[in-house]
């Protein structure tokens, strides 16, 4: 359910764009859905994950500019914006805490050899740093009707695809996987 909540600005704003074909009026629509999505994300489970506050904080000052000033490259920045900070989060993680991002997400339902967690950690940076390039490519080079739909279903379908690759890569250092060895077992909770 919360994924679905985390989709819905994005879903209501292509609605809106499918509907009007205006990218000022569907980023004015976007502004109070993404707020509403965080304040009902704090009202259901009282926490807001970093990535809420920055979407938040990027939709209101890119779209604000974008609806103020009536030009829609503004809000078309902001999947760039998003990849390009997470992808630095990801890549300094290990400067404070020593661990990962990516280890500190996963390291309660998986244990994996450190040069494991940081080759995940890395692969998720280039994913971010490509999907910021990508989108740059997408808004500059196709209509603006193609960069809205690939907003949510190309980005989304990347993603999964990525999350899909990474699984795979994980499966190789699972337990009971005889080809690398290197893997341990995941924490068990004790009943």
């Amino acid at each position: 359910m919360k994924m679905l909540i985390d989709f819905l600005p994005i879903a209501i704003f292509v609605v809106v764009y499918q509907m009007t074909k205006d990218i000022v009026l569907a980023t004015a629509v976007l502004i109070p859905a993404t707020i509403a999505q965080v304040l009902f994300t704090w009202w259901r489970w009282r926490r807001l994950e970093k990535m809420h506050l920055v979407t938040l904080a990027l939709v209101v000052l890119l779209g604000g500019a974008t609806v103020i000033l009536g030009d829609g490259d503004f809000i078309k920045w902001k999947p760039t914006v998003v990849n390009w900070l997470f992808a630095v989060a990801f890549l300094l993680s290990p400067l404070f805490g020593g661990k990962s991002l990516i280890e500190r997400m996963m390291e309660k339902n998986l244990t994996l050899p450190a040069p494991v967690w940081m080759r995940l950690n890395l692969a998720w940076v280039a994913f971010f740093l490509a999907m910021g390039a990508v989108n740059i490519v997408v808004f500059t080079h196709f209509s603006e009707e193609v960069w809205v739909n690939f907003k949510l279903f190309g980005m989304m379908g990347l993603t999964i695809v990525f999350i899909l690759i990474q699984g795979v890569y994980l499966a190789r250092h699972l337990p009971g996987d005889d080809n690398t060895g290197s893997g341990t077992n995941p924490h068990k909770k004790e009943q």
